[in-house]
C-alpha cells in the first residue's frame, strides 16, 4: 500500500510481511540514527537506502515514536513539493 502527498510518496507499507513493515521517507542523519537505535529499523527495502528507512512493526519501537517518524516522512516530502503544489494542498487543508 502506497501512500502519497501531493504525487509522491511519503509510506509504503507492505501488507504481506509478517512482522507487518513499512518504508518512510527520512532525513539521512536521522535515518542512521534509528539505525543505530532501534534493530527494527533498516536501510529502506528498493529505495534509496540514504534517504529511506524500512520499519519492521514488531512492537519494539513505542507507537509514538512510529507516529513521528511517519509524520517526518510526510513533512519531508511536502517540503520538497513545488510552491503551486503546497498552496493547493494547504487550501485543502483549509477548507
Amino acid at each position: 500500500m502506497v501512500f502519497k502527498v501531493g504525487g509522491k510518496m511519503f509510506a509504503i507499507v507492505f501488507l504481506e510481511d509478517s512482522p507487518l513493515s513499512m518504508n518512510l521517507k527520512c532525513d539521512p542523519d536521522l535515518a542512521m540514527h534509528f539505525r543505530e537505535f532501534y534493530k527494527a529499523v533498516q536501510p529502506g527495502y528498493h529505495m534509496n537506502k540514504k534517504h529511506w528507512n524500512t520499519i519492521f512493526l514488531d512492537g519494539s519501537i513505542p507507537d509514538d515514536e512510529i507516529f513521528a517518524m511517519i509524520s517526518d516522512s510526510y513533512d519531508l516530502v511536502v517540503k520538497g513539493l513545488k510552491k503551486a503544489e503546497k498552496l493547493r494542498l494547504k487550501k485543502l487543508i483549509d477548507d
